[in-house]
């Protein structure tokens, strides 16, 4: 049977309509290229109209009325000026033209570098997220890269900035050795000299890396808005923390993500252990917690460096002592300790008696020891006990006593602290370039960022108790009297200053615990002490219808005393601040 031949429209209908669609489309192209001025002016228009409602959403109802007189006042005047309403729709289509122009096309890939880059971090990850026996392996060699990397981003320079990763579920992602390897690959490949952050998401099976801004340097010290009982340590990231504090900084006021450390006898870290490198801050960072202090408490200090990092405070109201030599570092922590049990003992009279507790038992007392290493080495040398010794009692009871200690130490000399000083110090900071092995033996845990090798004074790490590990920047808090501070810096300092006591009141706020706590005159004599001052203030602290003491018992031993031989050097309230603290002979 011969087949029947199409209909003529049949058989040329595709050719006729794809003849139309193609004179479609040129004529389309034509009237947009023809049309181009008008519709980029509409455009502009319909933005301008969109900024103009915005901001006349945004204006407060009692700044309505002026502005619109202040528009009609400008309508009216380019109504009357020659030729105005015409410059004015000139200007208004100009305006118009060029908010409504084209805008550079937005990346939406990566470009041939990024995707090499990609491939050379997949590859890399292959050997630790594969397994031979794997039937459908997400990582393998030469495999697809866009189903591992889900999200991703580069700087100008090519380098990832943000790279999240899915991960097979049989990696070991609970191991921190495996998690080590995976971040330690990951810091090389990607680029050194940045921090990097690991968020390791073990029900999802995701690692999203992304690179940390470095944490402002700009914040000094100040009077930060803060309760009696808690300590600015540092500023952190704004999502580690859930308090911000008003801070001033260089470029104006802003709220500054705060890291906080809370005292007292509710506090589960009442005491605190700071260790860095030489020139990392650390002793930055004990005049910036005595300058917070000062307001609510007295504060003990004792630098075992002996380079008068802390003569700035000499002789300032709520400053007991600032020690730099042995025998007045042995003399002043003896004091402190036997302060800590009058405190106790006049504290459970109280409760006893059912009154509340003595106030000066509620003012908290801080000991600021700074470089202990150098003075145990000393005491060593000279046959003395070590001056952590005489910080068990503070440390042990120095929550229900209001005394806090607070301990920075370099890491070539963290082998000489004691291990009462270790197991008591729960609030742990780290400053400046270290390996994280080293951060991880003070802290108990590795950081989730990547250190850099290059940290500027006061950068590190802060952990308070079991909580996480945040990274931390201090307040610049310089020694003032150094020429090498800034002026900005030394006025701010300056200003947290309190005033200066008179020499004999000086003497008798640092003898009359003593006195109280039961210790003998003739020791504090030996030590340079004004001994008339001593009975004086001891008569009028210690009552005379007392109860009787606690049992012995309730309280740890008194560290044994001892007798200093060379007294410290005499300090002068009228005389300017030394440069250098003086260094005894020993010393």
């Amino acid at each position: 049977m011969a087949r029947r031949p199409l209909p003529r429209i049949l058989s040329s209908g595709s050719a006729q309509i794809a003849r139309s669609r193609e004179i479609a489309r040129t004529a389309a192209d034509s009237a947009t290229d023809v049309l181009q001025p008008l519709i980029t002016v509409s455009r502009g228009l319909r933005k301008l109209a969109a900024t103009a409602r915005a901001k006349w959403a945004a204006t407060p109802k009692e700044r309505r009325g002026p502005t619109l007189l202040l528009v009609a006042a400008c309508v009216l005047v380019v109504a009357l000026v020659p030729y105005g309403p015409l410059l004015a729709l000139v200007t208004l289509m100009g305006a118009a033209a060029w908010k409504g122009r084209e805008r550079p096309v937005v990346k939406t890939g990566p470009d041939d570098a990024e995707i090499a880059r990609l491939k050379g971090l997949y590859e890399a990850l292959v050997p630790y997220f594969s397994v031979p026996d794997d039937p459908s392996p997400l990582f393998a060699h030469g495999g697809d890269w866009s189903g591992a990397f889900g999200e991703f981003a580069f700087d100008e320079d090519g380098r990832p900035t943000r790279l999240g990763i899915a991960y097979p579920p049989y990696f070991t992602d609970g191991e921190p050795a495996a998690r080590a390897r995976v971040e330690q690959l990951l810091h090389a490949k990607s680029g050194r000299g940045r921090e990097y952050h690991f968020d390791w998401d073990q029900e999802g099976n995701r690692l999203v890396m992304s690179v940390l801004p470095a944490l402002p340097t700009t914040i000094a010290a100040q009077r930060f808005v803060t309760v009696p009982g808690e300590t600015v340590l540092g500023f952190t990231d704004g999502d580690a923390v859930q308090r911000t504090v008003p801070v001033v900084a260089a470029d104006g006021t802003e709220d500054a993500p705060a890291v906080v450390w809370r005292t007292g006898p509710r506090s589960a870290e009442p005491h605190l252990l700071a260790v860095g490198q030489p020139g990392s801050g650390t002793t930055s960072l004990l005049r910036s917690i005595a300058l917070q202090a000062l307001p609510h408490g007295d504060v003990l200090i004792v630098e075992g460096g002996g380079t008068g990092e802390y003569a700035c405070l000499t002789g300032r109201d709520g400053v007991l002592a600032v020690e730099c030599g042995l025998s007045g570092a042995l003399a002043s922590l003896e004091w402190a300790a036997h302060e800590t049990e009058r405190r106790l003992i006049a504290a459970n009279r109280a409760r006893q008696a059912g009154q509340p507790a003595p106030e000066d038992t509620r003012r908290p007392l801080w000991i600021l020891l700074d470089r202990p290493g150098v003075l145990g080495h000393l005491a060593a040398a000279d046959g003395r006990p070590d001056p952590q010794e005489l910080l068990q009692v503070p440390l042990r009871h120095g929550r229900a006593a209001q005394v806090t200690v607070v301990v920075a130490e370099q890491f070539d000399s963290t082998d000489t602290l004691s291990e009462t000083v270790r197991s008591h110090t729960r609030a742990r900071i780290v400053l400046g370039p270290a390996s994280p092995e080293q951060i991880e033996s003070v802290l108990g845990t590795a950081p989730h960022t990547t250190p850099t090798p290059q940290m500027p004074p006061g950068r590190g790490y802060a952990r308070l108790g079991t909580g996480p590990v945040l990274r931390l920047q201090v307040p610049a808090t310089p020694d003032p009297y150094d020429d090498a501070t800034s002026e900005a810096h030394r006025q701010a300092v300056l200003a947290l200053l309190p005033e200066r006591r008179p020499a004999a009141d000086a003497v008798a706020v640092g003898t009359a615990g003593s006195a109280a706590a039961g210790v003998e005159s003739e020791d504090f004599a030996s030590a340079g002490f004004d001994t008339a001052a001593l009975k004086k203030v001891s008569v009028e602290a210690v009552p005379t219808s007392a109860p009787d003491p606690a049992p012995a018992t309730a309280l740890a031993p008194a560290p044994p005393r001892h007798e200093p031989d060379v007294a410290p050097a005499a300090r002068y309230e009228g005389e300017p601040a030394p440069r250098h603290a003086p260094v005894p002979a020993e010393g």
